[in-house]
């Protein structure tokens, strides 16, 4: 058994090996992305040498059986939140002495074993003994979202185990002002306590909340019990090409989002039972799955998930919506728990501009049928060789200020005296979180500042006499300065001089 970081590091590994190992030895992968049949090729019997190259996966979720030796490198990918990027990030990283002691547990298990540990005895001692806690590693927004509800006082003063930086509890708190939860004064809003009583991820309920408003629950429960989970469809190595073909049918042009929405009704109309159609038995059902190259498990661990959602709903008494709902309704529901995971194309680059100022690309796995359009959002943001979004649906802009009204910054600029209008306008830019929304908008400036708007409506308007026509014969003043401007133009021209009338 060896224990590698990460997938590309076994698949790098398992060509290596196969070029110089003879056809009788087995070399088996095992991560949890691989399709459930290429994972319970490990626990078939076997009368050969076998190698299985695994990630942590190995060290307690799955039990590998025969095993007599263990390499261990003394590296991991550990997933940690960056609370300077907002996103998740899956690094390699030095593993703790627990974890590695709990690999060399993996053999030996049946007859004596050997673990060889690719570092230094030194280096052993000097790690840090346990892995770090997952509170010191992921978003605290759920945590504080609940504590909050809960009265249990300032964040900071909580007497945790292990407790978290300031920087991590501050993180969290900016990701519920971003969900509208919290106000400036980090106290709950109506929305945040709404919020609070869902037993789910703030991000997720704060888009089942919008889905309710919007008529759209029924589309972003399967959605979101979608993303909770593992993807369905299965991808072996030696059949990628023919999981591809039949994957095809469940792809959207526009957006992943839809396409697991594909997936969900293709899903229900494979079990038959519909009208007069002869329902397929659990076995014939698996079976077509399977053909189709879609986890059974999977499918299962998604219908345990979305039940669970929709029993959250029924206990608020929340109804379904029966008329499907539009694609607008169902993207603006999922971007309220993702604002800051919208993106801007590039000019001429493949990347994203992504809040803050990050860059991310498309996900080489995304299951669209056409290039993202130059507004995106991301289900979720990964770092691992580069920061990839993976998820990704097309969306308008225009749909941003609605749900993001309490995030969004504006600018006036040029602010100016407009005669077609009638009105002193200034050209309005917004921004959220960096990314320009739209900009030389105009707007009433009079409305924003009045006392600005008159001194610019004076000099550029009236004593410009840049007026329309309508206007002006309305204001009685203007034809008697018109007479006496041009009396005083006359008298210049008559005296040959340039000093007599004043400007403005």
């Amino acid at each position: 058994l060896v224990f590698l970081p990460g997938e590309r590091e076994i698949r790098e590994a398992a060509e290596a090996l196969r070029k110089h190992h003879p056809p009788g030895v087995d070399i088996l992968p095992l991560f949890s992305r691989l399709s459930e049949a290429d994972q319970n090729k490990i626990f078939e019997p076997h009368g050969q040498r076998r190698i299985v190259l695994a990630t942590n996966v190995a060290e307690t979720s799955l039990t590998v059986p025969g095993i007599r030796y263990v390499i261990d490198p003394g590296l991991a990918r550990v997933k940690r939140y960056s609370y300077r990027n907002k996103v998740e990030q899956l690094l390699i990283e030095n593993i703790s002495q627990a974890a590695s002691n709990q690999r060399a547990g993996r053999c030996g298990r049946v007859s004596n074993g050997i673990c060889v540990r690719l570092y230094s005895e030194k280096e052993f001692n000097e790690r840090p003994k346990f892995t770090d806690p997952e509170i010191l590693r992921s978003s605290l927004a759920g945590v504080i979202l609940r504590m909050k509800s809960l009265h249990l006082g300032d964040v900071e003063r909580f007497p945790f185990l292990e407790a978290p930086r300031a920087k991590a509890i501050a993180d969290g708190y900016q990701l519920l002002a971003e969900l509208g939860a919290v106000d400036d004064a980090n106290e709950l809003t109506p929305l945040g306590k709404e919020l609070a009583r869902l037993p789910l991820d703030p991000r997720v309920g704060r888009m089942i909340l919008e889905a309710k408003g919007r008529e759209a629950l029924t589309e972003v429960l399967v959605i979101a019990s979608a993303l909770s989970g593992q993807d369905v469809r299965d991808r072996p190595q030696e059949q990628a090409q023919a999981a591809d073909e039949k994957h095809k049918k469940f792809d959207d042009e526009k957006s992943e989002f839809m396409g697991y929405l594909k997936l969900w009704k293709w899903l229900e109309e494979s079990r038959g039972g519909h009208g007069t159609e002869h329902k397929l038995s659990h076995r014939k059902h698996e079976q077509l799955l399977r053909e189709n190259f879609v986890s059974p498990r999977r499918v299962r661990e998604w219908r345990d998930v979305h039940s669970q959602l929709q029993t959250v709903v029924a206990e608020h008494g929340w109804r379904l919506n029966q008329s499907a709902a539009t694609y607008e309704q169902v993207h603006l529901s999922m971007l309220s728990g993702l604002l800051g995971n919208i993106g801007q194309k590039s000019d001429d680059e493949d990347w994203y501009l992504g809040a803050r100022g990050i860059k991310f690309w498309r996900h080489p796995g995304a299951h669209l049928s056409k290039k993202p359009g130059r507004w995106i959002v991301a289900a979720e943001l990964v770092d691992t060789s580069r920061l990839y979004g993976r998820g990704l649906a097309n969306i308008e802009p225009q749909w941003l200020p609605p749900i993001a009204g309490h995030l969004i910054k504006t600018q006036l600029l040029e602010p100016h005296w407009e005669k077609k209008a009638a009105e002193v306008v200034a050209l309005e830019r917004a921004t959220l979180y960096g990314i320009v929304l739209y900009s030389n908008k105009k707007v009433n400036f009079g409305r924003v500042d009045p006392k600005a708007a008159r001194e610019i409506f004076i000099r550029e308007g009236l004593v410009n006499d840049d007026l329309p026509e309508d206007l002006a014969r309305q204001l009685p003043f203007i034809g008697h300065n018109r007479r006496q401007i041009a009396k005083v133009q006359a008298l210049e021209h008559k005296s040959r001089r340039q000093d007599v009338l004043v400007d403005d």
